[in-house]
This record gives C-alpha cells, structure tokens and sequence, in this order.
C-alpha cells in the first residue's frame, strides 16, 4: 500500500472527525450521524495502516482519534448479537488466518515428531522394554488404549477432554508472555506422547486401532493446539521484532488478539470433546468414525480460510479496539 497517497486521499476524513470532536458538546443531529460514521470510517483507516505497518506517527494520530470519537460518539451501542457475530466472523477467523504460517509450520514438526518417535518404537523392542515391561504394553494395547474412551459416562467424559485439551492450548497461549520460548517444548511433550502411544500400538499389530481411535476426534483436536501454539508464538516474535513499532503497542494488539483465539478454542474444543465422547467409541463402522472427524476438520479449515481472508483483506487484524461498537441513529 502506498501510505502517502493513502494519507493523502483520507486527510480529509481525519481532519473532519477532528473539527466534530472538538465541537461534541453543540453537534447538531445530522453531525452527531456524522460522527458516529466518521467514527467508524477512521477505526477501519487504523486497521489498515496497522496492517501495512505505517508510521507510527501516522498509527498514533489515528488511535488517538478513535480513541476521542469513541468517547464523544452518543450513538446507540451495538447490540450483543452483533458483537457475537463480528467474534466469529472477523476477531477470531482472521487471527487465526493471519498466523496461519505459524500453526501450519507447527503441525508439520509435530507430526515428523511423532512419526520418528513411533517408527523408532515399533521397531525397537529394546525401546519398547525401556518404556513398561511385556505385561504392562501388552495391557496398553489390548485394554487400556480402547477402554480409555468407553469406560466413562460420555457426558462427564467429554467435559474431563475439553478441560484437558483447553488447558493444554491455553498453556500455550499463556506462554506468549514469556515470548513464546516455552512452547516448542508443550508442542514436543504431546508429540512425543503421541509417537509413543502410535509406536506401541503398530509394533504389536493394533495401527488399525489406535488410526481408528484417534483420528475422528485427533484432527481437530490438534488443529486447536496447533493454532494455540502458532499464535503464541507469533506474539512472541512480533514482540521481540516489532519493526518500526513500539513494542508496548504491539505487545497489547497482540495480546487482544490473543483474547479472541482463546474464546475461540473454547468452542472449537468443545466440539472435539464431543466427538471424542460421542462419536469415538461408538459402533458405528470405523470408516463412519473417521469422515465424520475428517468432515469436521475440513469445515474448520474452510472457515478459517473463507473468513479470515476476507477479514484480513477488509484490514481487520482481530484487535478488540479496532470493532466499532456503535450504530448509526437517526
């Protein structure tokens, strides 16, 4: 984006929002719309001189600003449907959009991970003994593995998943505060834990099984973390290379943006906590088991993809402060 002709083409805009908020206390009706609109104009302008990393003189004007307007604005506050909406369509969609890289790249070493791991065990009996004695594994994989997921209420079983999974994932966004550097290793920890368990289980013939098991509930599961871990370390790298940005500025956009993967993964875990609970240890066929974990992937992929493109390409960043929170009156 050309920052300058952008400057140029919107000074106008700035300079009019300014004059209304100086004259707040004797706005006529049409100016007090005015200013509701200008208001929202100008926080959009923020976003995406934000997003093109612009001066921070000019990202300073412009917060300063909306920062004004929003507290002159006398408009009618927006409805709590519509900040439902704005949550699941722009704030969380486009975050994770936007750290995409991260949680991708994630992934894939999480998986190499646990493949190593799994290959070296179910090759390796002297590996295996390492791990438990022939009774213990061979208890592990003929009982324990499968009981795990039928041997509690489903009900209860699903809430003791979700709340192990979400604490799992809010670790790792907890740890963005300290710059992200813990998270490789949470990351490595449930890789390993995997690869182990995968390595066991096809060293004694039960792969079928443990994919079986697994996979229904796995992959949306570990795309949750995934994306957890991603933005946590996205913070933490923009942190320690803000670019032309204060540090304190972007540490707080981050943060809030971090607020809305939080809430997300709430539900997003939810839904693998009842599928894990539900779907896993059912008796539908295995093949039934696993499109409907396969399905419910593709369609958390194709929703972030479909709305945080579009979210980052109206300049949304995910940043609470940048939402309006007022309707036009009048």
């Amino acid at each position: 984006m050309d920052v300058d002709a952008f400057v140029l083409a919107h000074r106008p805009t700035w300079d009019r929002l300014e004059h209304l908020i100086k004259r707040r206390r004797e706005l006529t009706g049409p100016e007090v719309d005015e200013l509701v609109d200008l208001y929202q104009r100008v926080s959009t302008h923020l976003s995406i001189v934000r997003t093109a990393n612009a001066d921070p003189v000019i990202v300073g004007r412009l917060s300063g600003l909306v920062a004004q307007a929003r507290a002159a604005v006398t408009g009618a506050h927006a409805p709590l449907w519509r900040e439902f909406v704005r949550f699941w369509t722009v704030s969380f969609p486009v975050v994770a959009y936007r750290s995409r890289w991260w949680w991708l790249s994630t992934a894939f070493a999480f998986f190499a991970v646990a493949v190593v791991i799994a290959v070296w065990v179910s090759g390796s009996p002297e590996v295996r003994a390492m791990i438990g004695t022939a009774d213990e594994i061979d208890q592990m994989v003929n009982n324990d593995f499968a009981a795990y997921y039928s041997e509690h209420p489903a009900g209860s079983f699903a809430l003791q998943v979700w709340v192990n999974n979400a604490w799992i994932a809010l670790q790792c966004l907890g740890f963005a505060i300290l710059l992200g550097i813990p998270i490789p290793y949470v990351v490595f920890q449930n890789a390993a834990n995997l690869g182990v368990a995968a390595g066991l289980m096809f060293g004694a013939g039960k792969g079928d099984i443990f994919l079986g098991l697994i996979t229904p509930h796995g992959l949306l599961e570990l795309t949750a973390v995934f994306l957890a871990a991603g933005a946590g370390m996205r913070l933490g790298w923009n942190v320690i290379s803000p670019g032309d940005r204060p540090r304190g500025q972007v540490l707080a956009e981050q943060g809030r943006a971090i607020g809305a993967v939080a809430g997300g993964l709430v539900a997003v875990l939810l839904v693998s906590g009842l599928i894990e609970a539900l779907v896993t240890p059912s008796p539908l066929p295995t093949a039934a088991r696993i499109a409907i974990g396969v399905a419910a992937e593709i369609a958390f992929l194709a929703y972030i993809f479909y709305f945080g493109r579009k979210a980052e390409r109206a300049g949304e960043t995910g940043d609470v402060e940048d939402a309006p929170d007022v309707v036009p009156v009048g």
